[in-house]
């Protein structure tokens, strides 16, 4: 399987959902950390959960965060802690969600209340 990511800068990009097998794949495309911004269950028990994929991405070396934000919104302290992961992980980083929309407008809302974001 290829991932599907986009990029917003050239250290940050997104993607829709990820899997455990899919690690080895983002870490041989150079990417160093891995953001998880999707909740456990949100789509039911098919959905992989977060930890057998970010175990996966520390067993090939990669750095992980779990930040756990809800598709229905998110808020401004959200978004802040997401700035400070992206300015915290080593680049480049992959973020990941249900479609990679919620973490592009989590990175956008947080340079919105001043956070820098990596170029």
């Amino acid at each position: 399987m290829t991932i599907d990511y986009r990029w917003l800068t050239p250290k940050i990009a997104v993607t829709g959902q990820l899997t455990a097998t899919d690690m080895r794949e983002a870490h041989e495309a150079g990417f160093r950390s891995i953001i998880c911004n999707r909740p456990d269950g949100e789509e039911g028990p098919s959905q992989p959960s977060q930890n057998d994929v970010l175990e996966a991405a520390r067993a090939l070396g990669l750095e992980v965060a779990y930040h756990p934000v809800n598709s229905a919104g998110h808020t401004p302290e959200q978004a802040l802690e997401m700035g400070r992961l992206i300015n915290s992980l080593p680049t480049p980083i992959l973020s990941y969600c249900r479609s990679g929309g919620r973490c592009a407008n989590l990175i956008s809302l947080a340079a919105q209340l001043g956070q820098p974001v990596p170029q």
